[in-house]
């Protein structure tokens, strides 16, 4: 197959896309050729808040239904791809929504809620974020993971801190994932993982979608995208072809008083981090330039069997075990 049929043949997926919701995104991953992505509707928000979100969230989907579709099942993931629309997965990037309520964890899932963050950067009543001094997982988290493994939410550890992370993934009873990372061993930052907890997570069944968010690639804002398949590279040859995907990060869409919300603590207090200028590495720049990686994996020695187990078929295989289908 020629690069361009490979992609528009195989399962294509994005881990993490924290983009501007609207008509322009819908279309742009259309012309990205995605099967599905994990959309975030929640980050500080609380339970009402979240809520809020996703009714919102809802609503666009069924305005643009001719591009888009829900997902709740892996099925439903096939299903996008055979008729041609984009499945929205809704995830958390932080389990703060569900407040001190557990029984929250069930209510979400209902709502189409699939993977949850434990922790967005700081503490809460779960756990520690990465750029805290790390506590670990609390009482309440173990109730929590233990609630998420029951009615089948995915353990996200992104965001989340190194001893709260290996305790998670200690803790839970089915996979576990970085849906969107980046390894230290090419960059070191906070938000960058090690070659020890990469080899940790994928020794314990769980999985890693790579990042291409430039303040965490060694370029920075003058990566490329080869310089992103390196890090997926770099990954790969840590946790094995089978526990690897795709989670791009993509913030398609906002301005600069969103990244303000993000790296303040709550949205509005303390100052966690400065991102600077953020520009998507040159030749993935949007989501509608999704082809541009199979075809770059493709040029850069990997199979058509590898490509489509990095572009979407692992994901599918990992939520599948944590959905319990």
């Amino acid at each position: 197959m020629s690069p361009a049929e490979l992609h528009a043949d195989s399962i294509v997926i994005d881990g993490l896309i924290i983009a501007k919701w609207n008509r322009e995104l819908f279309e742009d991953m259309r012309k990205g050729g995605l099967t599905m992505a994990n959309c975030t509707v929640s980050v500080w928000e609380g339970f009402q808040a979240t809520v809020d979100s996703i009714c919102k969230s809802q609503k666009l989907m069924r305005e643009n239904s001719d591009l888009v579709m829900p997902v709740r099942t892996t099925a439903d993931i096939r299903k996008a791809k055979e008729i041609g629309k984009t499945g929205i997965l809704f995830g958390f990037q932080n389990a703060h929504a569900y407040e001190d309520q557990i029984g929250y964890v069930e209510v979400f899932k209902q709502l189409g809620v699939g993977i949850v963050q434990m922790c967005y950067n700081t503490q809460n009543l779960v756990g520690t974020g990465c750029y805290e001094r790390d506590g670990g997982l609390s009482g309440f988290g173990r109730e929590i993971v233990a609630e998420m493994n029951r009615v089948g939410v995915m353990c996200d550890l992104s965001h989340v801190g190194s001893k709260t992370s290996e305790e998670v993934i200690l803790e839970s009873k089915k996979p576990v994932c970085y849906s969107h990372c980046l390894p230290s061993g090419l960059k070191e930052h906070p938000r960058n993982k090690s070659d020890e907890e990469l080899k940790f997570i994928a020794d314990h069944g769980g999985f890693v979608g790579v990042t291409m968010f430039a303040p965490f690639l060694a370029k920075g804002i003058d990566s490329t995208i080869d310089d992103y398949a390196e890090a997926i590279e770099y990954t790969m040859n840590i946790v094995g072809e089978d526990a690897i995907g795709i989670g791009t990060d993509f913030t398609q869409g906002h301005g600069q008083d969103f990244f303000e919300y993000l790296t303040h603590d709550k949205g509005y207090a303390r100052r966690l981090t400065s991102f600077g200028k953020i520009i998507n590495p040159l030749g993935i720049r949007t989501v509608g330039e999704f082809p541009n990686l199979t075809e770059t994996l493709l040029k850069r020695g990997h199979s058509e069997r590898v490509v489509r187990k990095i572009m979407g078929e692992n994901w599918v295989n990992v939520l599948r075990d944590v959905w319990g289908e």
